[in-house]
């Protein structure tokens, strides 16, 4: 075993005790001396095995309400020495102090605290001090110590200690090292965030993230790109069944959550490359998912299915005839399922009750951007007429639901909607009189009669050309979010062909 360490003292100190007993005994049973303190200490003696108090070795009992209980050049000397030093074994010796080989320790829970919403006291009094030092001494002398720090390397330490009868490895030493380090920048990344909380007023500018846990992906965006999913999928989703998911698909999977999270109908999607082909809000899901299809039944070949309602066997019946690879909802019924499993490859995620981010970053030449996430949803009181004919009640509705899709679109959009279905849309154009032709020409392709639908933008009109064409082609109100140095243009041609338009003041570009 390459630079094999025997271990013959042991450094205990840990806040959570679980899953500790089988350590605990393995140790004994191969001699190793333990120090503890505290409630550690405590939990050691319960179990009838030898322990040696840090106040003993120390001379020093734990202050200041356990504030201070293993910073001691006693602890931390037996850690930091360097046992390759004739100096550093001199001054070991001399002063008495133990070669520590192996530290287990934990970091009080202080996430958790603040996520419990605790008082301020509280989430100071778990800011760990003694741990996270024990932790960064341990990890930086590996070629001599073997750092544990998390009850997750319990196992990894029973078998190491099972199959090395009480040795160590050096790169088995390294690999715990690097862990430290990675749960120790993590815990101080976690406090100055509750510091410093991101876009409030006076908080610093840094960007500081720290995501522990990742997910290899199948491929990138194409299958020559590597893709890794940083983060806690099942804190969002049950996979009930399928495939995993792929780079492709998480990125339609987000832009499908964020769109419905704006819907309170019952309310069925299918996404595409990150833009909902089809949407509809019925009082029936079956009918819901039937004109979400309609939209653009070409486009949703292979899509991402969303609803915010329980799926019913009936729509899972209607959803069956179609290709997909993702469908997400709050719950399924057991028939449901029935259908939908009759495909294995088929990713069917329960969503759990969430709360997304309130700021979205994205990496940028060579570093980050961030800003807050677009949460504006202008409803019809903020949406200011700016003609003499004003919207029907109807058209309201239609206006309502275009402005939340449109949000969601990749500019330049154009978003047509009719009886709060997607009649059509134009996304990601060069320019707003592309996106709307794009829209026109897809909506007849399908066979929809745009008279009596209503135009979102999702930005000003610089010209008045748009909205002459929708008055051509039979739309009758639309919303934008005015600004232009030209608005007037634009509501002249309005006012002169008894269309209704609104204005929000509130843009919606996506890219």
């Amino acid at each position: 075993m390459s630079g094999s360490k025997k271990i013959k003292n042991a450094l205990i100190s840990v806040y959570f005790k679980e899953n500790l007993e089988p350590i605990i005994q393995e140790l004994r049973a191969l001699n190793i001396n333990i120090y503890s303190t505290g409630g550690t200490q405590e939990f050691i003696e319960k179990l009838g095995v030898p322990v040696t108090a840090v106040e003993s070795l120390t001379s020093y009992p734990s202050i200041l309400g356990g504030r201070v209980k293993t910073l001691h050049p006693k602890v931390f000397g037996g850690i930091l020495g360097r046992r390759e030093l004739d100096s550093d074994l001199a001054q070991l010796e001399q002063y008495e102090i133990p070669q520590i080989d192996l530290v287990i320790v934990d970091l009080y829970p202080f996430e958790s605290t603040v996520a419990s919403g605790a008082p301020e006291a509280e989430v100071i009094e778990k800011i760990d001090i003694g741990g996270i030092s024990l932790i960064r001494a341990g990890a930086k002398n590996f070629k001599d110590v073997l750092i544990v720090s998390s009850r997750e390397q319990y196992p990894f330490l029973l078998e190491l200690l099972r199959s090395g009868k009480g040795s160590s490895a050096l790169d088995e030493r390294r690999k715990l090292a690097a862990q430290a380090f990675d749960i120790s920048s993590h815990y101080d990344s976690a406090i100055f965030n509750w510091f410093n909380p991101a876009g409030t007023e006076g908080s610093d500018p840094v960007f500081k993230q720290s995501i522990r846990k990742a997910q290899v992906l199948r491929y990138g965006e194409n299958p020559h790109q590597q893709g890794i999913f940083y983060g806690k999928m099942d804190e969002l989703f049950e996979k009930l069944s399928g495939k995993e998911l792929s780079y492709n698909n998480l990125l339609d999977v987000d832009a499908a959550v964020n769109l419905l999270s704006d819907f309170t109908e019952t309310t069925f999607a299918i996404l595409k490359h990150n833009n909902a082909c089809g949407i509809a809000s019925r009082t029936k899901l079956v009918d819901a998912w039937k004109d979400a299809l309609a939209a653009d039944p070409q486009s949703a070949f292979g899509g991402i299915l969303i609803t915010n309602k329980t799926l019913d066997e009936v729509t899972a019946g209607e959803i069956n005839k179609l290709f997909f690879e993702v469908t997400i909802a709050p719950g399924y019924d057991e028939a449901a399922l029935a259908v939908l499993k009759q495909k294995p490859n088929r990713i069917i995620l329960v969503q759990k009750p969430l709360t997304l981010p309130a700021r979205s970053f994205r990496s940028l030449l060579n570093g980050v951007i961030g800003q807050e996430r677009d949460l504006s949803t202008e409803s019809r009181k903020e949406m200011r007429p700016v003609t003499s004919v004003a919207p029907t009640a109807s058209e309201y509705q239609d206006l309502e639901f275009a402005n939340i899709l449109v949000k969601h679109t990749k500019s330049n959009t154009i978003v047509l909607v009719k009886n709060k279905q997607l009649i059509a849309s134009g996304t990601g154009q060069t320019s707003r009189i592309d996106a709307l032709h794009q829209a026109i020409t897809k909506a007849g392709h399908f066979g929809f009669d745009l008279h009596g639908a209503v135009m979102a933008s999702d930005a000003f009109f610089p010209f008045p050309d748009c909205v002459e064409v929708a008055h051509k082609a039979g739309i009758t109100a639309v919303v934008q979010p005015g600004g232009s140095i030209k608005d007037k243009d634009s509501i002249a041609y309005c006012e002169t062909n008894a269309m209704a338009m609104v204005m929000t003041g509130v843009r919606h570009f996506k890219h």
